[in-house]
């Protein structure tokens, strides 16, 4: 019997997979011809797992450790630790023993780790001590990079990180609002709720310069805090490691200061006397045990004591207190804090004071909480000037950004927010100032007059005119692909309209059923599954993550709304518990009402309830054809069952017409080229109500340049 110290890691056989550097297949093939491969020490019967340090010795004397296996290896066992903070705490003291390790520039603060490391257990020890040695081989920041985002990934629900593509818009939109960088002198930016360092990091990435040849106090500094010390502990590692990995070439090493500490801002601000040229802040949302008692008299709150309700407020006051004269902050908070009755006296504060520049709408998505169109307050700090009685606010509603009509996914296609096109929109709205052209986003410079009435609402759509986000260059653009889109539909028609279909041919050929193509083996059908709601997620989603597909999906146009991280994915494709599609494979709706098929050119893709998957032999059937052939209205009359009001069809009932390999290519070109026309029209569909209803905006506002006579 192996010792009980070996069992207490395992994993599954995804995660073998990755130790082993191969595919989950090539695993399940291991299991099933070697009679030596370790036997399951836990988990299910379609969800086994395996004593990590018995598949350890199995891959090592099969000659079967891959390139990436000592890394993936190591991460299981900080899994097992069991609790977020016992894996948080050894990943944050194994990152300050390789900044440490690494030898930090002079100026540059190194890393406290002392009262996280007194607290370790000796597994916790022994698990650092292995990290540090790993990074002889993959260096100190990439074995870091990749423990703290397994833990991210690990603890999703538990820890609202920043994403970085919305840090990165934060820290550009800082640099476009403000006015007069300081080019000699420190510049220093603050993030007082700082989490795991995603937004510093992306302000390092966009200021710091690595040849920087100035005395280490005129660099960037990095300031950070966080209320939740293993947090703290792992931005301040993180920006360490990443400042040494990329001031690597250069003498002094570091490209950056930073300093992150642990504590809770709003009570005890580490950084009292710091006056920052950027504050850029993702604060914790409505909170009530923000310190409204002992804060009462808290001389930050210039524009008035924020009410017990009104956390976030709490934060944009804090953020100005913070800033230098004339430097800017870019705050992101939840749309309720525009518009909020307890919060009016202080918003109008902010705008009589001019500190408040602009309002930027996202989509959602953007950010946890993903349901939720965030908002982004730019603010700059008063000028000893006094206030510039004519100041405007810029509302931008990007609330609507999506990619235009062809751009998007198609069916089974992949959810998300795109943020190359929201990035360009925003930032050329606010670089426009509201004059000109500004992007696809709506928006207006309002004076702020006009938004001190009862309400001061400082919600962008209610201030940006509907027409502005289809007006002028949006009109452009929109006949432009509606052009586009009808050059295609013609080249299509050219054709297809030389088609004569016969009606005798089909009966002459014979048909066979899928019940019939599955039993002969040259189909595999497989029914999608329903994903656990603990994985299932929404709105932003990263590169590598996978669609999760549904019927009420596809009847809302195709676009999936859900993904699975690939981890997960591949995970519950493993075990059998999900039914994840491969490229080319045939998806078929069992529902009635939202029946049709396609060939899933965009796989993988997660399948869920009463969706089937068709992996055909391609030495017997081409994908194109049998689509073409399962989606004929005919065809799911036949196979349609009205047993109750939700009708369903029986796949294997559904039938294909019965020819040659080369006459089905032949078909399944022809059904390809249906399937685009389809598409086209389809947007072509979208793109003329857009157009419609932004000409008929325009007119009805009396934006007609030259009336005709």
């Amino acid at each position: 019997m192996p010792d009980s110290a070996d069992l207490s890691v395992s994993v599954t056989l995804a995660e073998i997979a990755r130790i082993a550097g191969v595919g989950r297949a090539a695993v399940s093939n291991w299991r099933r011809r070697h009679e030596s491969f370790p036997a399951p020490v836990g988990g299910t019967d379609t969800s086994p797992q395996f004593a990590l340090s018995q598949v350890e010795g199995w891959l090592r004397d099969h000659n079967k450790i891959g390139e990436v296996g000592s890394r993936e290896r190591l991460w299981p066992e900080f899994e097992a630790l069991g609790n977020r903070d016992a894996m948080g705490a050894a990943i944050a003291v194994a990152g300050a023993r390789l900044a440490t390790a690494e030898k930090p520039a002079t100026g540059t603060k190194p890393p406290d780790a002392g009262p996280l490391e007194a607290e370790l257990s000796r597994t916790q020890r022994d698990l650092v001590d292995r990290a540090v040695g790993l990074a002889r081989k993959h260096g100190a920041y990439d074995v870091f990079d990749f423990l703290l985002g397994r833990w991210l990934d690990t603890h999703v629900r538990q820890i609202s990180a920043t994403p970085q593509p919305l840090a990165d818009l934060m820290a550009e939109l800082a640099e476009v609002s403000c006015e007069g960088w300081c080019d000699d002198g420190a510049r220093t930016v603050l993030d007082p709720a700082c989490g795991t360092g995603g937004i510093l990091l992306a302000a390092a990435r966009r200021w710091a310069d690595p040849a920087d040849t100035r005395d280490p106090g005129s660099r960037l500094r990095l300031l950070g805090q966080d209320s939740d010390p293993i947090q703290a502990a792992l931005a301040d590692v993180r920006l360490l490691l990443a400042g040494q990995a990329a001031g690597q070439d250069t003498p002094r090493k570091a490209a950056w200061e930073s300093d992150v500490r642990p504590g809770n801002t709003l009570r005890v601000d580490p950084h009292p006397d710091v006056r920052a040229d950027v504050v850029l802040c993702n604060p914790p949302f409505n909170e009530r045990d923000w310190g409204y008692e002992e804060l009462a008299t808290d001389p930050r709150w210039t524009y008035g004591l924020p009410p017990r309700t009104e956390s976030e407020l709490a934060w944009v006051q804090h953020a100005l207190a913070r800033l230098t004269p004339g430097g800017t902050a870019v705050v992101l908070l939840p749309p309720a804090v525009a518009s909020r009755k307890a919060g009016r006296r202080i918003r109008a504060a902010l705008l009589r004071a001019g500190v408040l520049r602009a309002v930027v709408a996202l989509p959602p998505g953007c950010a946890p909480p993903h349901s939720v169109a965030l908002h982004l307050w730019v603010l700059r700090a008063p000028e000893t000037g006094g206030v510039d009685p004519g100041v405007e606010v810029l509302m931008v509603d990007a609330a609507n950004v999506q990619p235009e009509a062809g751009d998007g996914t198609q069916r089974g296609g992949r959810a998300g927010i795109d943020w190359s096109l929201l990035r360009r929109s925003v930032i050329s709205t606010v670089l426009a100032g509201g004059e000109g052209e500004g992007g696809p986003c709506g928006y207006a410079s309002v004076p702020v007059i006009d938004l001190l009435d009862d309400e001061v609402d400082l919600t962008p759509a209610r201030h940006v005119p509907k027409a502005s986000t289809s007006a002028g260059p949006g009109l452009r653009r929109s006949w432009d692909r509606f052009d586009a889109l009808l050059d295609e539909l013609r080249d299509l028609t050219t054709t297809l309209s030389k088609l004569e279909v016969s009606t005798e041919a089909g009966a002459a050929q014979g048909t066979v059923t899928v019940g019939d193509l599955v039993r002969a083996g040259a189909v595999t059908l497989r029914a999608g599954q329903q994903p656990a709601d603990d994985t299932m997620r929404t709105g932003d989603a990263p590169a590598d993550a996978v669609a999760v597909l549904t019927v009420p999906d596809v009847a809302a146009g195709g676009r999936a709304a859900g993904w699975l991280s690939q981890r997960e994915a591949s995970a519950g494709e493993e075990s059998g518990g999900l039914t994840v599609t491969t490229p080319d494979e045939v998806v078929v709706v069992g529902s009635y009402r939202a029946f049709t098929a396609w060939v899933d050119v965009e796989a993988p893709t997660v399948l869920g309830p009463q969706l089937f998957a068709l992996r055909v032999d391609p030495a017997l059937l081409d994908p194109w054809f049998l689509a073409g052939c399962l989606r004929a209205p005919a065809n799911a009359r036949r196979a349609g069952t009205h047993a109750s009001t939700s009708s369903r069809v029986d796949v294997r009932r559904l039938q294909v017409l019965r020819l040659p390999l080369r006459e089905q290519r032949v078909y399944g070109e022809v059904f390809r080229r249906l399937s685009v026309f389809e598409r086209s029209l389809r947007e072509a569909g979208a793109v003329g109500r857009e157009l419609v209803n932004g000409l008929t905006d325009g007119l009805s506002a009396g934006r007609l340049p030259h009336a005709p006579a």
